[in-house]
């Protein structure tokens, strides 16, 4: 990766809300100088003290070994869009209001130049459908990131119908110094792949408990101990393979036919929020909580999630190939 130095490359980040905060610590962490740009006055006041926590566990977790002040000197918080000018590459993530971020777009395509990439941190837009709300659609992708960035080693490339599969390739070879395992979706579908996987999970999850077959304590019980005991080592293909794929075969043809395929919102969900429910956010969710419970809930997820980053890195997904290499080579050595 000798022809990539994040810090050579300056990126912009437009939007600083909870999302906007930790995927600008990942591009400090990187070695980035990172242009961030807040379109609210509150995300304005509140970022830097956000970005800063965010280093601060970074470097109680062993993420970092640069001190918080030195990273911290590669960031610009601004309101001024103007600043994007030497930009290489921006970053929008602002809310799911495609109204919203058009005007974002029009904003930073005013002053980048027409050469510099131009990405949306989007879950629930087309970015086919985004980037004809742009000047430049060829050089537009999307970039969907999971909370917390900077510690998550997921991260999706979305090509549009009109972007440039070659930018998707770069950005794909440049988010492995954001240390990632980028997955490049070279062909736009709505909720690109993980949404897609993820909400088939949520909606036969609510349909058990909606019709009485489990709670919702047994239906996360079944996903932290099934699912959750193996998707930080491997996929669902990787899982099939190393399990047994004739198994899996014989169940799909008596297991799909019955399960839920509805296309409407479940009651279970719109109840809570048309009740103001948010999750632990406001303490109303699946879950009772107080709100102490719930800021319990918060700070425990922060701490495993770095927590879960160090067991996963032991484990990346060319793990194979590497310990195959090093017993060749200890192999070779034994020989000569």
């Amino acid at each position: 990766m000798a022809e990539l130095e994040a810090k050579n490359i300056q990126v912009g980040v437009v939007g600083l809300g909870l999302m906007g905060c930790s995927i600008t610590t990942c591009l400090l962490i990187a070695g980035h100088p990172v242009v961030a740009v807040a379109p609210i006055n509150l995300d304005l006041k509140l970022a830097g003290s956000r970005i800063r926590e965010h280093l601060d566990k970074s470097l109680l977790n062993g993420l970092i070994t640069r001190t918080p002040e030195e990273i911290l000197a590669n960031l610009t918080i601004t309101e001024d869009y103007g600043l994007l000018k030497d930009c290489r590459l921006v970053l929008e993530c602002t809310i799911e209001n495609i109204d919203v971020k058009k005007s974002v777009f029009d904003k930073i395509e005013q002053v980048i130049a027409e050469d510099a990439l131009l990405t949306s941190n989007t879950s629930a837009i087309p970015i086919s459908v985004l980037q004809k709300q742009t000047r430049h659609p060829k050089r537009f992708l999307g970039l969907h990131w999971a909370e917390p960035a900077h510690t998550t080693r997921f991260l999706e490339i979305i090509c549009g119908d009109d972007s440039d599969v070659a930018q998707g390739e770069y950005l794909q070879k440049l988010a492995l110094l954001w240390k990632k395992e980028p997955i490049l979706v070279r062909k736009d579908i709505r909720g690109f792949i993980t949404n897609r996987l993820m909400y088939a999970m949520y909606r036969e999850a609510i349909n058990l408990v909606e019709n009485g077959y489990a709670t919702v304590e047994d239906v996360d019980r079944s996903c932290r101990n099934n699912a959750g005991y193996f998707m930080t080592f491997v996929g669902i293909f990787r899982w099939m393979d190393l399990t047994g794929v004739k198994a899996y075969h014989t169940v799909m043809k008596d297991l799909f036919p019955t399960l839920y395929n509805g296309t409407e919102v479940p009651k279970l969900i719109d109840d809570i929020v048309k009740t103001g429910g948010n999750g632990v956010s406001n303490a109303n969710g699946f879950y009772e909580y107080t709100e102490e419970e719930a800021r319990m809930w918060e700070e425990t997820f922060t701490k495993f999630s770095y927590e879960i980053r160090q067991v996963a890195l032991r484990y990346p997904e060319d793990i194979v190939k590497k310990r195959l290499a090093e017993r060749q080579s200890e192999a070779a050595g034994a020989g000569e």
